[in-house]
């Protein structure tokens, strides 16, 4: 069976706005609608950058205990945590070989 969905833990961790920090999480492998729907958003048209932004936050299923994963939660991300995914999105999507990030 295809495995979907993905456990990671973030190195530093998104820190909300109640000062509780959420590492651990499930990335779902990504669909063509995932890196199509950014392409109709304003922002990213401004700035092609934020697509990444709205693709993180489509295919993070789970963070923590928060509800939900929104644009603005990963805007708010920590560098190395934004770098971090990056990565990973390439690696369970197969964009790149597995272990050839490091």
């Amino acid at each position: 069976m295809l495995q979907t969905d993905f456990e990671f833990t973030l190195p530093k961790g998104y820190l909300d706005a109640d000062g509780n920090l959420h590492r651990k999480g499930v990335m779902r492998l990504s669909r063509a609608i995932d890196e199509i729907v950014p392409l109709r958003d304003p922002r990213v048209k401004s700035n092609p950058a934020y697509a990444t932004v709205i693709i993180l936050s489509r295919v993070i299923t789970h963070l923590g205990a928060l509800d939900e994963v929104t644009p603005a939660v990963v805007e708010n991300f920590f560098a190395c945590d934004l770098s971090y995914l990056q990565n990973f999105y390439r690696q369970i999507n197969e964009l790149e070989e597995l272990g050839s990030g490091e």
